[in-house]
């Protein structure tokens, strides 16, 4: 009779931890100086996040051109992802955070001149706010970024340019030449600057570049997942990265899966990744 009543107490208990959900919220904001004006972003809290005291690992989503923070919320359906991967043990509790770049000048980087200075903004205010106002563990070995498409190139960016910041990077039918996002901005970015000086910019956006030039101590410093359909438009680039990244040497895993540059693809790409920074969050 005491192993019955004790069932039946624990049982309601159980069953009300497995029934949590998380928490997604897509209009919040705060203040840059950088740049000027309020950015908003969309956060994901895990499920166990106001029941436990616990600091968690974090995941920077970045949302691709015309988007912006909803994205991944509206159309990536990443709070019934994230739980259901956090649910099976196949990720870990993380909280994931989704900027907007799509107010101002679109995209995740500086432009040339340094009148916007996105990539600034990032690094200097966004994340430093984000990881003092929640619970977040703050070290490299606790955060990653990933993104697709124009959020793609700009997990490459991110990564590639403060690999002491991330243990993984995912970027997901990334634009990994700043020209096409450029061209898509009606050249705002290099707007007024030739020559070397436009060439140079480039090449800081340019992620074959980066890779061309990543000194033999970065190279492991970052974990990869590349993954593009096979008939996506920018196959060819995320095509070229992994044979760069091959002959210098870089760690990576590249994925080419069926599939074009649609929300199908990438809500299919998201437990993957999140699979995949966990095994970072679990490995230090």
């Amino acid at each position: 009779m005491k192993k019955f009543l004790s069932l039946f107490l624990i049982l309601p208990i159980s069953l009300s931890l497995f029934a949590q959900t998380g928490k997604v919220f897509d209009n919040l904001s705060m203040q840059s100086k950088i740049l000027k004006m309020d950015r908003k972003y969309a956060l994901y809290l895990p499920p166990d996040y106001d029941s436990s005291q616990r600091s968690y690992p974090v995941l920077y989503l970045l949302h691709g051109y015309g988007d912006d923070q909803t994205g991944w919320v509206q159309f990536g359906e990443v709070l019934n992802i994230a739980d259901a991967a956090i649910k099976s043990g196949k990720a870990t509790s993380m909280i994931i955070v989704m900027p907007d770049a799509n107010t101002g000048t679109i995209g995740y980087v500086n432009d040339a001149k340094g009148n916007w200075r996105y990539e600034d903004f990032f690094f200097q205010e966004f994340m430093p706010y984000i990881e003092k106002t929640y619970r977040i563990r703050p070290d490299k070995h606790y955060r990653a970024v990933a993104g697709l498409s124009m959020g793609g190139g700009g997990s490459f960016y991110f990564a590639m340019h403060h690999p002491e910041l991330f243990s993984s990077a995912c970027p997901l039918s990334a634009a990994t030449d700043a020209r096409i996002i450029d061209s898509l901005n009606n050249f705002k970015y290099t707007k007024g600057v030739t020559g070397k000086a436009r060439e140079d910019y480039y090449k800081n956006y340019d992620v074959l570049s980066l890779i061309e030039n990543m000194p033999e101590d970065q190279k492991k410093a970052v974990r990869w997942y590349i993954d593009c359909g096979d008939d996506d438009f920018l196959f060819e680039g995320n095509s070229m990265v992994h044979i760069a990244m091959r002959k210098k040497e870089i760690p990576h895993e590249f994925r080419i899966r069926n599939g074009v540059h649609n929300w199908v693809y990438w809500r299919d790409a998201l437990p993957v990744v999140l699979e995949f920074v966990s095994m970072a969050f679990h490995q230090f």
